[in-house]
């Protein structure tokens, strides 16, 4: 009875955890990977100016 107790608790857990991640973490992480890449992209144009036939 007890084990199946600490598996519920556990399984609860393990979902709220997934839901935390899947929900409000990897979103900002994809927004600032996508972010950081945007602005990586601007400093090299502003260093070495546009792209295409001078």
């Amino acid at each position: 009875m007890r084990s199946e107790a600490v598996e519920a608790g556990r399984k609860k857990r393990e979902v709220l955890t997934f839901l935390v991640l899947a929900v409000l973490i990897w979103p900002f992480i994809a927004v600032g990977v996508v972010a950081g890449w945007g602005f990586v992209v601007w400093m090299y144009y502003l260093f070495t100016g546009p792209p295409g036939p001078v």
